[in-house]
Formats: C-alpha cells, sequence, structure tokens
C-alpha cells in the first residue's frame, strides 16, 4: 500500500498548489481593480497617452444610492476592455466622477456614462449630450438644482458648466439634443428614477458653458421634439 500513500500525499500536494495559484489570482485581481479605482489625479493630464491611461481612474464609485442590479453590473464590468475615455464627468453638489465612454451601449454605461453618438466633443462648440443610468451614476440627478456647476475633464483642460435648465421629457424627445447657442453639456437619464421596470419619462439636465451662462434659467415638465436616438437603448435604465 505504500503507493497508495504515496500518491495520497502527491495528490494532496497538487492540491495545495491549485488552492495558492487561485488565491494567487484573486489577489491580483483584487489589487488591480483597486488600482482602476484609485481617484483622478487633480492635477490635468499633459498628453492625450496620458489622458487614455488615466480615464478610468476615477473614484470608487459610492453605492448608496445605486440599485443591486446595478452595483452588480458595475463590478462584472471592471473585467471588461474598454477604449480610452474621451473625458472625465465631474459633479461636485453630488459627489460624482465618472469616466465618460463613446457609445450608450448597456456595458459602457454599467462602467461609466456614454457620449451620445452626432453631438459635440469635449472643447467642441455644440451641445455635448452624455447618458447614464438612473440607478447608477446619475441616480444623484434627483438631487441637483439650478446653478449647480459640471466640470468635464479633459487632456489639459477642465471645462466648468453652469446647470441652467431642468426638464422631464417623452422618451422620443430630440429637442434637448439641439445645438444651443453657446457651448452647452445635456445629460439624459430616464425617470422617475425609482421606477419599477422601463422608466415612462426622460430626465434632462443642461448647463452652459460658466462664461456664458444664461441668468433666466428655468425648469420646464415637457419639450417639444423627440428622443429617439437615446430611446433606442434607454429601456430599464
Amino acid at each position: 500500500m505504500g503507493w497508495f500513500h504515496k500518491l495520497e500525499r502527491l495528490l494532496m500536494i497538487v492540491g495545495v498548489l491549485m488552492l495558492g495559484l487561485y488565491m494567487g489570482a484573486r489577489i491580483h485581481q483584487t489589487v488591480l481593480s483597486s488600482a482602476e479605482l484609485q481617484r483622478f489625479k487633480a492635477r490635468q493630464p499633459a498628453s492625450a497617452d496620458e489622458l487614455h491611461r488615466a480615464a478610468l481612474t476615477t473614484a470608487s464609485p459610492d453605492f448608496s444610492l445605486w440599485s443591486e442590479r446595478r452595483i452588480k453590473d458595475y463590478e462584472e464590468s471592471l473585467a471588461a476592455h474598454f477604449s480610452p475615455a474621451i473625458a472625465i464627468l465631474r459633479i461636485p453638489k453630488i459627489h460624482v466622477e465618472v469616466p465618460v465612454l463613446e457609445g450608450t451601449d448597456d456595458l459602457s454605461l454599467n462602467r461609466g456614462v456614454g457620449h451620445v453618438a452626432s453631438t459635440a466633443y469635449p472643447g467642441e462648440l455644440g451641445n455635448m449630450a452624455i447618458a447614464g443610468h438612473r440607478d447608477g451614476f446619475f441616480r444623484g440627478l434627483k438631487d441637483v438644482s439650478l446653478g449647480d456647476t459640471i466640470e468635464v475633464v479633459t487632456q489639459g483642460r477642465t471645462e466648468t458648466y453652469v446647470i441652467d435648465r431642468i426638464s422631464i421629457v417623452d422618451p422620443n424627445d430630440v429637442s434637448v439634443l439641439q445645438t444651443r447657442p453657446h457651448a452647452s453639456l445635456t445629460l439624459i437619464t430616464c425617470y422617475p428614477f425609482y421606477f419599477v421596470g422601463s422608466a415612462p419619462k426622460r430626465y434632462i439636465v443642461q448647463a452652459s458653458v460658466a462664461d456664458v451662462a444664461p441668468a433666466n434659467a428655468h425648469v420646464s415638465g415637457q419639450s417639444q421634439s423627440k428622443l429617439t436616438t437615446f430611446d433606442q437603448q434607454a429601456d430599464g435604465r
């Protein structure tokens, strides 16, 4: 029976080695996730390459307002590969700091917020639209007010916007994507924020670049045209 005891010891050694490899892989994954979640440096990147490296190193989200499903989706998205973020969006009042990814597909909106196609890019004149989940990064939009500031950080630059309009529109209303008389930012999420199922409305926060923010800001209940571009991927947000 000596061979049996030798086989038993061999299997035990193999088991210990496999357990060690598994634990090492888990520790490695945890370290990488922690590194990715380090706060985006206060200094602005000196080059496009540096922005790309820093793009997903925003602060770990505050999950206190998030749904359980959205927290799970976010954590699963950390293992996915993403193209470099085009900017970092900061909303100081609600302590949001999140990468702006290109597109509004589900994976991008689980990891960050998404730039709406065919709208202006950071630093361009026009209306830049950004979409986010109502039970994730953009849940806090329910607490912003007229006059609050929003920052868009890109390579070597931080652009500050002032909220001048908050509205609730139908899902097919695209008037909020139209170019405004000055550089502007439009944030889009579903509404009501705690609606069970596919929310029937869209919550719109619009802001103007700080040096031209209009004095006559207002809140409206409805806009006039259609938001089909965003609505195609908005169910459940």
